[in-house]
């Protein structure tokens, strides 16, 4: 199969935010070798760009048909509506349905197998819960739309990669749900998806101690010596290359992650805050466990920063570099 006919989608966000800034000005700067299919209403895209500045062409994207690459300043548009105009920088939970739907479009066309991969810019989960509809997160809503039963989120910044055993919960019900069952559940996933694919034959996995010190022998905490030592031991025994508990203070420091390929933190504030300093703004999210290939960026709607042009784009681009790399590897296993 030809690099070209390797399809990206993007899904553009909350409409009222960066998501369709970063898009356009990133495919305003160079051409892609695959087709990268934005999901998003053009009406957005086009009043976004002329107060932006850009030039830009919507190419009408036809699933069935061999298509050119789009060139610099060019992008395939799969049109979906919003319920309302949307006016820049300001949220209307009348479109939050919008945002959805575009999520869903993305996921059943990575299903299918029509996208190699998705890509998805910063939505708003606020203003999705004002309109009436519980949402948590992409993660947790891709992992619905796919039947997946543990997503597991990672973030990567240049070498480093940190997956985590919770996310989105508060710090109070993290050590209720640190349990040896959802330990090696994570731990199987992250291994079994470095392997199929990042494409690491071996991959060795640093493990994060719960409590200070990694309980210090169980006077700061028993956690490590009940649950977390049991779990890796146990896979060890399976094959698995696993160091740890290690304490999370001295973890992520150079003598450690020398020859690592990850790290697994216990809660979303133990490894995130390390990954976002070594690589903000051009860190990435993906989410692992799912049948398909998501990333995305790794900062928010930035409302203030919608249609001035400051936002900034190395994010989306690392995001969307992944996601072919990723589509690649994919498709050298089917071939």
């Amino acid at each position: 199969m030809e690099n070209h006919k390797l399809r990206i989608a993007i899904t553009a966000g909350e409409p009222a935010g960066i998501g369709s800034d970063i898009i356009l000005t990133l495919l305003q700067q160079q051409q892609w070798p695959v087709d990268l299919v934005v999901i998003a209403d053009p009406a957005v895209l086009r009043d976004r760009a002329r107060q932006l500045g850009i030039s830009l062409r919507l190419r009408p994207y036809t699933p069935d048909e061999d298509q050119r690459p789009c060139n610099a300043g060019e992008c395939f548009i799969l049109p979906i509506a919003c319920a309302e105009p949307v006016e820049t920088g300001v949220l209307n939970p009348a479109n939050a349905e919008y945002v959805l739907q575009t999520l869903r479009r993305a996921t059943a066309g990575c299903m299918s197998g029509e996208f190699a991969a998705m890509v998805t810019a910063p939505l708003h989960k606020g203003i999705i819960n004002d309109a009436g509809i519980p949402f948590t997160g992409h993660t947790e809503f891709l992992a619905e739309l796919t039947d997946t039963p543990l997503p597991v989120m990672m973030l990567t910044a240049g070498t480093l990669r940190v997956a985590l055993a919770t996310t989105h919960v508060p710090l109070g019900m993290v050590s209720f749900l640190i349990t040896q069952d959802l330990l090696e559940d994570v731990l199987v996933i992250l291994h079994r998806d470095l392997q199929e694919k990042f494409g690491i034959a071996d991959p060795h996995i640093l493990v994060c101690g719960l409590n200070p010190h990694a309980g210090e022998g169980g006077h700061l905490g028993m956690e490590e010596i009940d649950v977390i030592i049991p779990t890796i031991q146990r896979l060890q025994q399976r094959g698995m290359k696993l160091t740890g508990p290690l304490p999370a203070d001295t973890l992520f420091t150079p003598r450690h992650l020398q020859g690592a390929d990850a790290v697994l933190a216990m809660y979303h504030d133990q490894g995130l805050p390390v990954l976002k300093y070594a690589g903000f703004g051009k860190a990435i999210n993906i989410t692992l466990g799912l049948p398909i290939i998501r990333t995305s960026v790794d900062h928010g709607t930035a409302l203030d920063l919608a249609g001035t042009g400051k936002a900034e784009t190395g994010s989306l681009r690392e995001a969307i570099e992944l996601a072919v790399q990723l589509g690649r590897n994919k498709q050298q296993d089917r071939d």
